[in-house]
């Protein structure tokens, strides 16, 4: 059984900062590429970075220079670590893994980025 289990969100103040983690099982982790997208209300999902199963990276412009996406395949964990967070920063957030047609989501956590 596929399983991405993310944990990490709460709330918090501008300028502070937050570390998802997606922990996943019931596939091969390593295989896969891994990615954290977002969703705000009243908005569309969005991709925010991106890890490849070779550890390559990339970040949606907004967040470049704020977040880093790692993974750590001996834990099957994706990690989203997100600093100087801003009010526009507040979104569920979604772990995706995909590999050829095959893509898995997590439930989602809650980022709150408030004052």
């Amino acid at each position: 059984q596929v399983q991405l289990v993310e944990s990490g969100g709460d709330l918090v103040q501008p300028g502070g900062s937050l570390r998802l983690s997606c922990a996943a099982s019931g596939f091969t982790f390593s295989n896969y590429d891994m990615s954290w997208y977002r969703q705000a209300p009243g908005k569309q999902r969005e991709l925010v970075a991106q890890i490849t199963s070779y550890g390559t990276t990339n970040y949606v412009d907004s967040v470049k220079g704020r977040f880093t996406i790692s993974r750590d395949n001996a834990k099957n964990t994706v990690y989203l670590q997100m600093n100087s967070l801003k009010s526009e920063d507040t979104a569920v957030y979604y772990c995706n893994a995909q590999f050829v047609l095959r893509r898995y989501w997590g439930q989602g956590t809650q980022v709150a980025v408030s004052s």
